[in-house]
């Protein structure tokens, strides 16, 4: 006994103008599909999470001092905010 099993994926027609397609068409290799170009050139949007433990190798030292410059420049941009609300009243 045979039992053949085949997966339909969902197809959509789509309009594009000819420059599109040329590019698309470029991009394109032997083996892939314009499916595969749209994958490449578009990636997926990426979640939170997939940068969780991101900087999970940096050294708790460049950390602090990451810390310490992003604090000065929220300083400094207070203060030039300060600064042009006052020129403003």
């Amino acid at each position: 006994m045979c039992t053949h099993t085949h997966m339909f994926m969902a197809t959509k027609t789509i309009t594009i103008m000819e420059d599109a397609y040329e590019l698309l068409k470029a991009e394109k290799t032997e083996k892939e599909s314009f499916s595969d170009v749209i994958r490449k050139v578009i990636p997926k949007k990426k979640s939170i999470w997939d940068f969780a433990g991101a900087w999970s190798d940096v050294p708790d030292e460049k950390i602090e001092e990451l810390h310490e410059t992003i604090r000065k420049l929220r300083q400094k941009s207070t203060a030039g905010m300060l600064k042009k609300i006052e020129r403003m009243m």
